[in-house]
């Protein structure tokens, strides 16, 4: 069974369609890029996953037994959360949250998570450092972390690379690459990058209302979508 598989979904708010007829699914260790113009619905698919969006029809299932509690997410950054006074500590450590359910601390396991999954992305120097003094590229590093000890699955990013310079960008694209090919964990992820999308990605799901592709990376860059796409955007030939 797939880890992720949506079913005839139709999305939106305030009772306006966004996306409609949206079927796919995602096997553990794919790596999914989403891809679209602005307002094609991928935030929504995303929230919608989360279930922080109802869907208008349709459902969402879960396989592999993944829990609703065990998707990692890292959502697009706000001025507000750039400004966030805690330590990097405080907001990896944030990530295990859903783990306490009423108990108000941390235990050991979560403190160790927190503490590997720093080691992991190289910031366990930043620990004891004020979240809102760290370079962008270092803030996401951060997010990534707390994201991963939400999960050891599946994770949602949401434009991660948006406004970090080129190689912020470079680490950040290959710190993901490794969590998906060396540590097994499930990437989806939306990118206006379609180069990047397409030199790292598995799968390619491409939203304008409808789905206009859905399937492996090869087989979309040969599309009529892929290299339309492409052509306007930008990415590797």
């Amino acid at each position: 069974m797939a880890l992720l598989t949506c079913r005839d979904l139709v999305l939106g708010y305030e009772g306006k369609k966004v996306v409609e007829e949206l079927n796919f699914s995602v096997n553990a260790g794919d790596y999914l890029c989403i891809v679209g113009e602005n307002g094609s619905g991928k935030t929504t698919l995303m929230k919608t996953i989360l279930k922080l969006h109802a869907p208008i029809s349709g459902r969402i299932e879960t396989g592999e037994g993944l829990k609703q509690n065990e998707i990692g997410y890292l959502p697009q950054q706000t001025m507000v959360q750039k400004d966030f006074p805690a330590s990097v500590n405080e907001i990896v450590l944030s990530g295990c949250l859903n783990r306490c359910g009423f108990r108000p601390f941390y235990n050991r396991e979560e403190k160790q998570a927190a503490k590997k999954n720093m080691e992991r992305l190289g910031i366990t120097d930043l620990a004891g450092r004020c979240y809102r003094e760290l370079s962008g590229g270092q803030q996401q590093r951060v997010l990534l972390a707390r994201a991963l000890c939400a999960t050891g699955k599946l994770l949602l990013l949401d434009e991660p690379v948006a406004g970090l310079d080129p190689k912020a960008m470079a680490d950040l694209y290959h710190l993901i690459e490794n969590l998906n090919s060396f540590d097994g964990i499930t990437v989806i992820m939306i990118s206006h990058d379609i180069a990047a999308a397409v030199k790292y990605a598995s799968h390619i799901l491409h939203l304008s209302f409808k789905p206009l592709f859905f399937g492996r990376k090869s087989d979309y860059i040969h599309s009529e979508t892929g290299k339309l796409f492409r052509e306007v955007y930008g990415g590797e030939r």
